[in-house]
């Protein structure tokens, strides 16, 4: 493999220079021959690159290189990044609105406050990313690894998180109103303050989740299994909890007004000072071992 000398890399860098110069061009549609000046980057080595604020509006990074490379408050709106390898790049404050980023490498990436609107994030790899006020109304997040990350205070408005794997992830005070979740592994994330108006959560594992202040009214949870889960102080006003395992889960406080708890299993549930007004406990199971000092009875349905 050639070493490359001072003199290569001042070389490679004023070529970038000149791809992005004349990458405005394009953008700006200013000079005759504009169309032939979008910047291909296809497979360029942009290892540790500085494209902090550089406008990329619509470039073509196809399985590029860009590891540990700064691309801060930069403007890839449009940009074709599928495949690139952006292990531990800095995309924060990046506009990637419409960004096709499918199978692309963001293992440890910092994404913070990153504009990812209609991204394609299909088959990308977000293990351990950065992505805390992010925001991706309408990402598509479908089936992707998301152990661990980051991302509080993300808004996911209507983003397709179906079958993604959001073990430990801290999704606390997200905005997950209208989100897809369907199948989705949250075992033991942080959903503390979270909005979940609407969301769908069908066959989701939210076994040990942490829901603690979260507003998940109305939303339809019919049969899910939510053992040991904490809804302290959760609003679940409507929401509908038939036949669902809440074995051992920590309701203090919560708001279950109207809420529709038939058939629930509430072995070991804590409803220390829960609002029950209105709810639905017909046929609940063993309920005669719940913690219900203080919780509001109003209204209750129960045989």
């Amino acid at each position: 493999m050639k070493t490359l000398t001072k003199k290569d890399k001042d070389m490679e860098k004023k070529e970038l220079k000149e791809i992005i110069e004349r990458h405005q061009h394009f953008i700006q549609q200013d000079i005759d021959g504009w169309e032939g000046m979008c910047a291909n980057l296809e497979g360029a080595i942009l290892f540790h690159a500085d494209l902090s604020d550089a406008n990329l509006y619509h470039a073509n990074l196809e399985y590029a290189d860009l590891r540990g490379a700064d691309l801060e408050y930069a403007d890839l709106s449009g940009a074709n990044l599928s495949g690139a390898n952006l292990e531990d790049a800095n995309l924060s404050g990046a506009i990637l609105y419409h960004a096709n980023l499918s199978g692309a490498n963001l293992r440890y990436a910092n994404l913070s406050g990153a504009i990812l609107y209609h991204a394609s994030l299909s088959g990308a790899d977000l293990d351990h990313a950065g992505l805390n006020g992010a925001n991706l109304y309408h990402a598509d997040l479908e089936g992707e690894y998301l152990r661990y990350a980051n991302l509080e205070a993300a808004n996911l408005r209507y983003a397709d998180l179906n079958g993604a794997d959001l073990e430990y992830a801290n999704l606390s005070g997200v905005n997950l109103n209208g989100a897809h979740l369907e199948a989705a592994n949250l075992y033991h994330a942080d959903l503390n303050g979270a909005h979940l108006e609407a969301a769908k959560l069908r066959d989701a594992n939210l076994e040990g989740a942490n829901f603690e202040g979260a507003n998940l009214e109305g939303v339809n949870l019919e049969g899910e299994y939510l053992r040991y889960a904490n809804l302290r102080g959760a609003n679940l006003e409507g929401a509908n909890l038939r036949y669902a395992d809440l074995n051992g889960a920590n309701l203090r406080g919560a708001n279950l007004r109207g809420a529709n708890l038939e058939g629930a299993n509430l072995t070991g549930a804590i409803l220390y000072h829960a609002n029950l007004s209105g709810a639905n406990l017909k046929g609940a199971k063993n309920l005669e071992g719940v913690n219900l000092v203080g919780a509001i009875l109003k209204w209750l349905m129960q045989t």
